[in-house]
């Protein structure tokens, strides 16, 4: 069982915050119905308020140390995730191709991302529409990324 350093309500989920120290290393979107839970740390209160900070401007920067784990080609396409500035998007093949990988790879990095809305795999969309969003391709965990997206003002077709 996880234990979160905060649960942050915001209009789409529940965010579960997991830090080590003072290094965000997860953020799980929870039920709407979950209970809310103070932050436990100095640490866990700033995460929650650049998040709260995000959800009042969709172009805050986020300024946080993060920690995510995954393996190093995971961690080639986060990096590459973090350069999306908000408000804009990138395809799945584009991508594949700055990273010389295939789209579906990049799609699996961006599903196992441990740290979503801060690492913003929800800016990676399909030729053809949303695509996925943490492993799914329907119900909430696509409500969670057009909301993510709409926040944004980002054009549902990517870039590139």
């Amino acid at each position: 069982m996880k234990v979160y350093q905060a649960r942050l309500v915001t209009p789409f989920a529940v965010l579960g915050i997991l830090t080590d120290h003072e290094q965000l290393t997860g953020i799980d979107f929870l039920p709407v119905e979950a209970t809310a839970l103070e932050p436990q740390s100095l640490f866990a209160r700033e995460v929650c308020a650049q998040l709260q900070a995000y959800l009042a401007d969709s172009q805050f920067r986020f300024e946080l140390p993060l920690l995510p784990r995954g393996t190093p080609y995971q961690q080639k396409v986060w990096q590459a995730l973090l350069k999306i500035p908000a408000g804009q998007s990138e395809s799945y093949g584009a991508l594949a191709s700055q990273l010389g990988s295939a789209p579906r790879a990049i799609g699996q990095a961006c599903g196992a991302n441990p740290i979503p809305v801060i690492i913003p795999c929800h800016r990676v969309l399909g030729k053809d529409g949303l695509g996925g969003f943490m492993n799914h391709s329907d119900g909430g965990a696509l409500k969670i990324k057009r909301w993510l997206l709409e926040h944004e003002h980002v054009q549902l077709r990517p870039a590139g």
